[in-house]
């Protein structure tokens, strides 16, 4: 029996059904590869060949009496397929302080949007910025905390707007062009570690690595904070690390 492996695109075989049982042993395959023998109509997952068994038996086959004569460029097939499965396995998962000291670099870099206004203010403008913060400290509703707020808004000149604008945009298209290459945001990358795949430890889209993984938790953290920040991370008290927007984008973080 010939068997033929396929994994992100990419075909290798064929091998005997002895081969595929002794990779699927030391786990060398995975069981979300794709398999195709003659008798299939359709390539599959080896798990649902194998219910989910690190063995394959397909009815009605008989194992030879003799084994396989040695053929080295099979061979070569055969480390081409174990070569994402060795990576994965060599994977250690980054720590929670490095992902902690990442998160709090990446936020450091946002810091600067809320001093832009500073540039723009005139000195009197100062004086009556100081004046709005320290009556909001002492507002005894909810109601005139609101209009001080306001004040404190319509006192920025459209060009800091403008300007903070620009900046946020800027970051963003930076975080998200460092993501989409190497899954790594600016701290992740100071810090040696990146997001990748949770089952085959390779790189991950834009869409997960930034929108579900960052963007969409920007929004909660902003509209729920603390306790989407709180929920998020006691998930990565769980074995493989992953907080609630790794899970929804179904990734890890690892060591560079």
């Amino acid at each position: 029996m010939q068997i033929y492996l396929a994994r992100n695109n990419q075909q290798a075989g064929p091998y005997t059904l002895e081969q595929l049982n002794q990779m699927l042993a030391s786990q060398q395959v995975l069981l979300t590869d794709l398999a195709w023998h003659q008798g299939m109509t359709e390539w599959k997952a080896l798990g649902e060949l194998t219910q989910g068994k690190l063995v394959y038996t397909p009815e009605g086959y008989t194992a030879p009496t003799a084994f396989p004569e040695h053929n080295p460029s099979q061979n070569a097939a055969i480390r081409k397929v174990q070569v994402g499965k060795k990576a994965t396995a060599q994977q250690e998962l980054a720590s929670i302080s490095t992902r902690i000291l990442a998160k709090i670099i990446d936020l450091l870099l946002w810091l600067p949007a809320a001093a832009i206004p500073s540039f723009f203010l005139k000195p009197e403008q100062f004086n009556q910025l100081s004046e709005i913060q320290q009556k909001m400290q002492t507002a005894e509703t909810s109601t005139q905390a609101m209009q001080l707020q306001q004040e404190l808004f319509t006192l920025i000149p459209p060009e800091a707007w403008q300007t903070m604008f620009i900046y946020l945009i800027i970051m963003l298209g930076i975080q998200a062009f460092m993501l989409a290459k190497s899954g790594q945001s600016i701290g992740k990358k100071l810090t040696k570690i990146k997001i990748v795949d949770a089952d085959s430890g390779e790189k991950v889209s834009l869409m997960r690595a930034f929108t579900l993984r960052s963007f969409i938790f920007i929004v909660l953290n902003l509209l729920f904070m603390p306790f989407i920040t709180i929920i998020d991370h006691v998930f990565a008290l769980g074995e493989k690390r992953q907080t609630l927007h790794d899970k929804l984008a179904k990734t890890k973080v690892v060591k560079q």
